[in-house]
């Protein structure tokens, strides 16, 4: 097992923070957002970071299991591993949850849609940084 990246666990879960809130911002604003009260804005924005900092370490220590080597020669790996993560686990528990809440199906599909993009921009992060 090669070292983890440290670096890149940290850029990787700040970028996706950043994606979650544009994607939850003016462009798509439909009345929800990644913090919704003044009063708990910043635990919000604490529980994001930490999920998506968990879910970037758990990257990172993967990517460091299969090595630089293996990586350096197949790069697809990254968005392999991280958009696999995305669809067989992430992308599941997001629609049941939705499914399970009656929310529309627009909302089902770009809550989705941003859990898959902000994955696959971690892996890019890794990629660039590996």
């Amino acid at each position: 097992m090669g070292p983890v990246n440290w670096l890149a666990v940290f850029l990787a879960a700040a970028l996706a923070v950043v994606l979650g809130i544009v994607w939850n911002g003016p462009p798509f604003q439909d009345g929800r957002s990644l913090s919704p009260g003044k009063s708990t804005r910043a635990s919000n924005y604490g529980l994001v970071c930490f999920v998506f900092l968990i879910s970037s370490v758990m990257l990172g220590h993967s990517f460091a299991r299969i090595g630089a080597e293996t990586l350096a020669v197949k790069p697809w790996l990254y968005f392999m591993q991280t958009g696999g993560v995305a669809i067989a686990f992430v992308l599941p528990a997001i629609w049941l949850t939705h499914v399970r809440y009656r929310a529309e199906p627009i909302r089902r599909v770009m809550d989705c849609l941003f859990w898959l993009v902000a994955y696959l921009a971690m892996g890019a992060v890794f990629w660039l940084l590996g």
